[in-house]
């Protein structure tokens, strides 16, 4: 049989000793190291579900990265196990960054009561009432309690309203046998800002914050992933130590810090090392913030990208800093290379606001007394990478090579 271009990489030795996703954050250890406190808390919470009694609801908040998911789908493998013989107890996990919608989540709860495939709700097309209803009358035909946990309930909330948190929390007022209660998770601390007064007095009645892990928690936390993952003395010394620091300095997130490690023992694998070091990680660092940088621009809207282009063909004709009069010249001979439709400028300088929030650009406002103030733009990505990017638009590809004809201003 002849060798495929994977053969080489096949028969190398691999660095890793086991499953690699024990070093993605989806995986949940039977130890959490520094959320001992965490888990008990929740523990005396929620075991009035076993005692067949309602839990307060809960809402969990902390940065990214700081063990909320995981402390709360351990918790969740916990009460499945201690309610194995007593069958009480229904813990319900969703995301709410895939399930954004009221009607989703509630079809989703109510498909999980439903063991006739033909009787289940459908992804479409039924009333939000009809939905509620069913659901209801499905959770209500056995003495039991659901405890029903909503990550980035924030994103939810942003979307879709507090309509379905409101219907979640007074539930229980229509329900005769069974008990509901709803635990939230956010990293946004303001979301609780946009709720309605009555959900906001419901859903909170116990509030648990999440510190962020410090320099020495996250190197705990890798030492315990990386004795599964790797074989002895397959790490240099400094590698966990870096990986924990650099985490660290980004809110203690524990999410990062396992990226850092994983992605650093992938290059060193690619490229046939026995031992994972220093300069591989700095390597996956880089390689992570571009890939962050990739997505960023991947999915910004059609103008935006044109407003972008601007600033990279300006950057890379070497004109310095740009003035929002000179990109917004730059941004309407683009859109008529494209055949797009140009913008105002008043939209055109809140494209780039955006763009500045996203840290793909820099734009710093200067001040030229009597004669008004503008923005001062630069790229704060790396030009050739990001035109390439760009160029992946079926619109922007047209702009492959191409040469700006507009004269900027010297600043």
């Amino acid at each position: 049989m002849q060798d495929t271009i994977f053969q080489q990489y096949m028969r190398a030795q691999s660095i890793f000793k086991g499953d690699k996703d024990v070093l993605r954050p989806s995986y949940i250890p039977d130890v959490l190291p520094h959320r001992e406190e965490q888990i008990n808390q929740l523990a005396a919470i929620l075991v009035t579900a076993l005692e067949g009694q309602r839990p307060s609801n809960v809402l969990l908040f902390g940065k990214t990265g700081t063990g909320k998911t995981a402390c709360m789908k351990y918790i969740g493998k916990e009460i499945e196990r201690a309610n194995s013989s007593l069958n009480r107890v229904h813990f319900i996990y969703m995301n709410c960054e895939v399930i954004d919608t009221q009607y989703g989540i509630l079809q989703n709860i109510g498909n999980r009561f439903i063991e006739n495939f033909e009787e289940r709700i459908p992804f479409t097309g039924w009333s939000t009432e009809r939905v509620y209803s069913i659901l209801r009358e499905k959770i209500d035909e056995e003495k039991r309690v659901i405890v029903i946990a909503l990550d980035e309930v924030d994103q939810l909330v942003s979307k879709s309203g507090d309509d379905v948190l409101y219907h979640l929390c007074r539930i229980n007022d229509d329900l005769k046998n069974a008990k509901v209660s709803v635990i939230g998770i956010s990293n946004d601390l303001r979301f609780m800002e946009f709720l309605d007064p009555r959900v906001k007095s419901s859903l909170s009645e116990e509030k648990m914050v999440f510190p962020p892990y410090n320099a020495e928690q996250l190197k705990d936390i890798l030492e315990q992933r990386s004795r599964i993952a790797f074989a002895d003395n397959v790490l240099e010394g400094s590698v966990i130590p870096l990986c924990a620091a650099l985490a660290a300095q980004e809110h203690g997130d524990a999410r990062r810090a396992l990226d850092l490690l994983r992605v650093a023992a992938e290059i060193a694998e690619r490229n046939h090392l026995a031992v994972v070091n220093e300069s591989d990680v700095v390597k996956a660092k880089n390689k992570i913030e571009l890939d962050c940088v990739t997505e960023a621009i991947r999915t910004l809207p059609v103008q935006s990208k044109l407003v972008l282009m601007g600033v990279l063909l300006n950057s890379e004709r070497g004109d310095g800093k740009l003035t929002t009069g000179d990109l917004y010249e730059t941004y309407k001979e683009l859109c008529q290379c494209t055949s797009m439709a140009i913008l105002t400028q008043r939209r055109i300088t809140d494209l780039i606001s955006e763009l500045d929030m996203l840290g793909i650009i820099h734009a710093r406002v200067k001040s030229f007394g009597r004669g008004g103030r503008t923005k001062e733009i630069e790229p704060s990505v790396p030009v050739v990478e990001a035109k390439k990017i760009l160029e992946e638009d079926e619109i922007l590809s047209q702009l492959k090579n191409y040469k700006l004809r507009y004269q900027t201003t010297l600043m």
